[in-house]
């Protein structure tokens, strides 16, 4: 009975509207709303800063210290701040403990019940004061220590509780029950996009909308569930108490209808909002960075394809010849004009296709007309490209009769990044014959960094390919030694480093000499920096390393001093930016390197024959705060999400079945985890697949190491297993697609717009198809070269087996 009054006050109220003029929400202001007290969008970015300092807080997850804080909180933070409260007057500068600090903003967030605890206990409300820079911050928790330890001598200022005490007394059960319910939030704004100024201030706007509706419809309504963006505004003007008091004092009932984060709502509740919000602006609900926050009752919303994670450095910035990668969140939203009702016999042949403006030029994401309606947005596309693709494209196509396949252009609106950052709220709208398409996007943050190793010409020990053409610049001089080389691209197909393995020594003549193999100790790997610099086609030399020693034989004792070295003589080894060196391994052990970042890599292969028994130790002979390991596998947030469980199986052999399935997906994947004082249980900031010589790396962590890794491995397993398991015995660049077709990790769709005509590989994170994403655009024949294909001069093939794999 209740519902059915809710849904015909719902109706009663959407029917009103029709009526009302449709308003624009970059037209809200001040005056159509309530004035903000506080500059919420500085606010927003301390509160987001704050609560992700609190995420890293393992001590402050722990229920002794928590029940310490709330007694910190009520018996001496809360009169003190009392006593320096003048009612009326602006909040003194002054800032609690920690501890103290995350107890008291996780009270806020229920206005109600705080309002009624100030006002018991000390007559009126208790503000907080905007505090917004570091120095500002700083200097107020100096004054509140200064104060704190004058007035509670015998109270530090600190929480020293020990964490595993057990006979604290709980003096505010539902305090406490808040605090535990808000230990999460940061989960729900940890995306990085999210602190920048231009999402913020769009957030502060569809707020201000969030605010207008609830003025004029609340009375008809039950209930405003907010979207992400607008609920972080919502509860960053709740931490704010006195602002927040002040500010809604006209519409204070109302806000009792705004749907919490915590509580499950109905999908009919969604709805209805979104139908609210439509009929006042004209303009989707939903937005990129802005989805609906709260759980829907029995609906299970699918989960970002993406790991996106705030990274406060980038350690890659001194190789000048890596260049960031940025990504967006894009989501398009689809609407019939009235008019088009006219036409409704026309539109069964007709569709809609989204295309990229470039990098991933073969993608075709078709939506039928018939999907979309007269009375409110669908969501057409959601997908996370680079900001490199510049845009996207949708083109209204028209089907041919059943004797033609094709379809025909009929016309086409372009949405370009910049145009949208521009924008107001980041959405644009626009309209292709009476059909409407609103764009929104999030602002471009950067991401992971990709990079793969593909095969390239065998190179002597200066670094050039051998070639008649540089034989021919040196005056017929042979050219000595011989190195596999394997160029490093990187997501957009640009050369980065070059990787180089050393297998033989001396030189070919003809009649005369071939190079010979050189010792197990001499076979290095290194790594240059740049691209090759061609002289003749693909025939180049990698980037050029000026010689400071004569011999291979004083290379090991090159790698030892390599960063006295940079330091004594920086431009004589600028272009080789890391080395590994095999040693002699200690016992238990069956393999070490030393690279020359400091690290030594220890293997085990164990007693399976496959390369499931290996095992890896990571050691840094550098004092570190840090400490790292290798797992084997795909860990953290590099699982496939939307793998089975073994309780989803029905019988045994099902379940051996997807245990077999979930070994073979990642066999050659090795996650490095760091682990710190912030992040004690670890933290994945590799991903690495040694069989494809393939690497995803957070910016915070060193490409060198992680490609040195990824070398590493692949020779020791090939000469444990006696196998040429990478192919790196294939000696010539091999085709791929050409650039711009579909580069590496362009565009990756959200799983609510993924379906069967959109199954392809490419529009997936790359490890969840790495095999396919991976696979080289050559035949088998061509990509299994033989022996008889290469120069005599490059060497026999049984050279490079024997530095490989024996």
């Amino acid at each position: 009975m209740f519902q059915s009054q809710v849904r015909q006050m719902s109706n009663q109220t959407l029917n009103d509207m029709s009526s009302l003029t449709l308003r624009s929400l970059s037209e809200i202001s001040e005056t159509d709303t309530v004035h903000l007290g506080v500059d919420l969008v500085s606010a927003a970015r301390r509160n987001i800063g704050f609560l992700r300092s609190v995420d890293e807080c393992q001590w402050l997850q722990q229920r002794a210290t928590i029940i310490e804080a709330i007694r910190r909180y009520d018996e001496v933070w809360m009169p003190l701040i009392s006593d320096l409260t003048v009612e009326g007057s602006t909040p003194p500068m002054v800032l609690p403990p920690f501890d103290v600090e995350w107890v008291w903003f996780c009270h806020t967030l229920n206005p109600v019940s705080y309002r009624k605890y100030c006002e018991s206990r000390f007559s009126k409300l208790i503000g907080k004061p905007a505090i917004f820079n570091e120095e500002n911050e700083e200097y107020a928790l100096m004054r509140c220590k200064e104060i704190w330890v004058q007035r509670y001598s015998s109270e530090p200022f600190e929480n020293e509780v020990e964490s595993d005490s057990q006979d604290l007394l709980l003096i505010n059960e539902d305090l406490f029950n808040e605090v535990q319910k808000q230990r999460f939030l940061y989960s729900k704004f940890s995306e990085p996009y999210m602190c920048e100024l231009v999402y913020l201030i769009a957030a502060r706007q569809r707020y201000r909308g969030f605010l207008y509706m609830m003025q004029r419809f609340g009375d008809g309504c039950f209930g405003f569930v907010p979207a992400l963006d607008i609920l972080l505004m919502l509860l960053t003007h709740q931490s704010y108490p006195t602002v927040y008091v002040e500010d809604l004092k006209d519409m204070w009932d109302y806000m009792g209808k705004a749907v919490g984060l915590w509580k499950t709502v109905e999908e009919k509740e969604v709805e209805e909002t979104k139908n609210l919000w439509e009929r006042t602006f004209d303009q989707p609900y939903e937005k990129a960075g802005g989805g609906i926050a709260v759980e829907l009752d029995k609906v299970i919303l699918a989960k970002p394809p993406l790991y996106w994670e705030v990274s406060d450095v980038d350690v890659n910035t001194k190789y000048k010849s890596m260049i960031p990668r940025f990504l967006l969140e894009v989501c398009v939203f689809v609407r019939f004009n009235a008019r088009m009702k006219a036409k409704n016999g026309d539109k069964k042949h007709n569709f809609l296709r989204l295309r990229m403006v470039r990098c991933h030029r073969e993608l075709k994401l078709d939506k039928p007309i018939t999907n979309f309606l007269y009375d409110t947005w669908w969501k057409a596309w959601h997908l996370y490209p680079e900001f490199g693709t510049k845009g996207l494209m949708v083109e209204l196509r028209g089907r041919g009769s059943h004797r033609f396949k094709g379809s025909k252009l009929l016309n086409s609106m372009a949405f370009y990044w910049n145009d949208l950052l521009r924008a107001p709220s980041i959405t644009l709208t626009r309209e292709i014959d009476q059909v409407r398409i609103v764009a929104s996007i999030t602002p471009p943050v950067q991401a992971s960094y990709l990079l793969k190793c593909v095969p390239d010409r065998v190179t002597d020990d200066s670094g050039a390919m051998i070639s008649d053409v540089i034989l021919k610049q040196n005056n017929y001089r042979p050219q000595k030694g011989r190195w596999l080389s394997r160029t490093v691209l990187d997501h957009a197909g640009r050369e980065c480093f070059v990787v180089r393995i050393r297998v033989g020594g001396g030189f070919w003549r003809r009649g005369a000499e071939t190079p010979s193999s050189v010792n197990w100790e001499d076979r290095i790997i290194e790594i240059r920096e740049g691209s090759w610099s061609y002289v003749a086609g693909s025939i180049g030399k990698a980037p050029a390393m000026k010689r400071f020693y004569r011999t291979y034989g004083f290379y090991m004792l090159w790698n030892l001093v390599y960063t006295l070295l940079l330091l004594l003589l920086p431009s004589s080894a600028e272009k080789v930016v890391g080395t590994a060196t095999p040693k002699q391994s200690p016992e238990q052990w069956q393999a070490a390197w030393h690279f020359s970042t400091g690290d030594e890599l220890l293997i085990n292969w164990g007693s399976s024959t496959s390369s499931s028994g290996l095992s890896f130790c990571l050691k840094s002979q550098e004092s570190s705060d840090s400490s790292a390991m290798l797992l084997r596998g795909r860990k953290m947030q590099y699982q496939d999400k939307t793998a089975k469980s073994p309780v989803e199986c029905p019988d045994k052999e099902a379940e051996s079945k997807l245990a077999e399935d979930e070994k073979e997906i990642d066999d050659g994947f090795v996650t490095l985890v760091r682990f710190t004082e912030e992040n004690p249980k670890g933290r994945a900031t590799a991903l690495l697949n040694w069989k494809l010589l393939v690497v995803e790396l957070l910016p915070e962590e060193d490409a060198i190491l992680v490609l040195l890794l990824c070398v590493s491995i692949l020779r020791t397993v090939s000469e444990m297993s006696k196998e040429d398991i990478g192919n790196l015995l294939i000696r010539r660049r091999l085709k791929e697609a050409k650039l711009g077709t579909r580069d590496w990790g362009s565009v990756v769709l959200h799983p609510s717009s993924l379906s069967t005509s959109s199954t392809s590989p490419y529009l997936q994170p790359w490890y969840c198809n790495a095999n396919k994403v991976m696979a080289q655009h050559e035949d088998d024949s061509i990509t299994r070269q033989l022996a008889s294909n290469h120069s005599p001069v490059e060497g026999c093939e049984m050279l490079y087996k024997r530095g490989i794999i024996t």
